[in-house]
């Protein structure tokens, strides 16, 4: 039920973007025929390739995902580019108008004759003026070829940028993901713990375009860090156990001294999360549902939490995010840790005390401009910040989820180093 609303809002919204793109490339660069035609059938074709993909993909249909995801990038960077060019074009439009007002000659009116002012037979009637009648020139408008010219022109450099755009996004998306190193001070760390290092990944988004080859790159990654603990930190899998169970598998192979431990991410939630719980236990990570460890290392201890994902609303191992669980009744002079997928969640979590937290979700906005939008949901898209006295480090996460397209937030890995005081 809710995989047929969400396509049925994507049908909604994609429709009424591709009448927009319809006029814009098809209607404003075209004349009534045989092209227009074309263009409207090709433009129809690729509104229903979203939902269908969307829905097939969801299905098991995987080969449908390349051509949809990519067609998916590429309207929305055909979309905002079109929209940032309505004003130079509405600009261009009023000069061309205005120009071809002033190149109007300027028509003086004919002198009236006077009709019967000269009769030579003496009659008495008085003088009748006529006008001669002229015909009313209509209002100046720009030449239609050279509206035809510019809109024909915006098209043009539209469709090329976008596709710059997006072959871009996906080379950066399908590489491999870069390592970003944070070092993050916490006051209550103990000495002995100084320099502890927690290697953090997240979204890796196993599913249609991403299998084991992508999984085994990042275990490599991750081991080489040599870290003290390995932090997954949500949106594992697009799909069943069924399905993406042995691209997982690798995961299997992830080296720490003080152990790998996983959270929930709203798409487990999709994707069977009984089932995947099960999965990435039996893989040899610590799966933390709503519930914390002590970490033991170097002569001091250190909490760390995790919860389930706030999307959550199921029982048992589909519980939603329980954060009295996860941080009630504990030591507040130790420091601790809380993972938890969103970065949302550290509005809670900040009443709990927590030092910092530790969430992906967010893809660092994946394909700007999206960026701006996520902000409007999250409190922090990427890096380190702070919210309500809880330091809060979200990472881009490894892989990605739809387009298979990155733009202004490459893949990340991240290399957390807590310091002491």
């Amino acid at each position: 039920m809710a995989m047929a609303t969400f396509v049925g809002f994507v049908v909604l919204v994609t429709g009424l973007i591709h009448v927009y793109l319809w006029k814009r490339l098809v209607r404003d660069t075209t004349g009534p025929g045989r092209w227009r035609r074309i263009g409207g059938f090709a433009v129809l074709l690729l509104a229903l390739l979203v939902p269908i993909t969307l829905a097939g993909t969801h299905a098991g249909m995987f080969w449908l995902a390349w051509p949809g995801y990519l067609w998916l990038a590429l309207m929305f960077y055909l979309l905002v580019l079109l929209l940032v060019l309505e004003v130079p074009m509405a600009v261009a439009r009023l000069v061309s108008r205005r120009q071809a007002r002033l190149a109007e000659p300027d028509t003086a009116a004919p002198e009236p004759a006077l009709v019967g002012a000269g009769d030579s037979a003496g009659t008495t009637e008085p003088p009748v003026e006529h006008l001669a009648e002229t015909p009313t020139a209509a209002p100046a408008d720009h030449d239609p070829s050279r509206r035809l010219l510019l809109a024909r022109g915006a098209a043009i450099f539209a469709g090329l940028t976008a596709a710059g755009i997006t072959g871009y996004g996906v080379r950066t998306a399908m590489g491999p993901p870069q390592l970003d190193r944070v070092r993050i001070p916490l006051a209550k760390l103990p000495r002995g713990m100084d320099g502890l290092r927690i290697a953090t990944v997240s979204d890796i988004h196993l599913g249609p375009l991403r299998g084991r080859s992508h999984t085994e790159r990042i275990v490599a990654m991750i081991n080489r860090l040599d870290a003290d603990l390995v932090a997954v930190v949500g949106d594992l899998v697009d799909g069943s156990v069924a399905e993406l169970g042995e691209a997982a598998e690798p995961l299997r192979g992830l080296r720490s001294r003080y152990g790998s431990f996983f959270v929930t991410g709203n798409h487990e939630y999709y994707s069977g999360v009984e089932e995947w719980v099960r999965e990435v236990d039996r893989l040899g990570l610590r799966v933390l549902q709503n519930e914390r460890q002590e970490i033991h290392a170097r002569g001091g201890v250190l909490d760390l939490a995790g919860v389930n994902d706030v999307s959550a609303t199921g029982t048992g191992l589909a519980a939603p995010a329980d954060y009295a669980a996860a941080l009630g009744d504990r030591d507040p002079s130790r420091p601790v840790v809380l993972l938890a997928h969103q970065p949302v969640a550290v509005h809670e979590a900040a009443k709990f005390g927590v030092d910092l937290q530790l969430s992906g979700h967010t893809h660092g906005g994946q394909m700007a401009p999206f960026n701006l939008l996520v902000g409007l949901q999250q409190p922090v898209v990427s890096g380190l910040g702070e919210v309500d006295g809880t330091k809060v480090y979200v990472t881009n996460g490894a892989g990605f989820w739809g387009p298979p397209v990155r733009v202004g937030a490459p893949p990340q890995v991240t290399l957390v180093e807590l310091r002491a005081p």
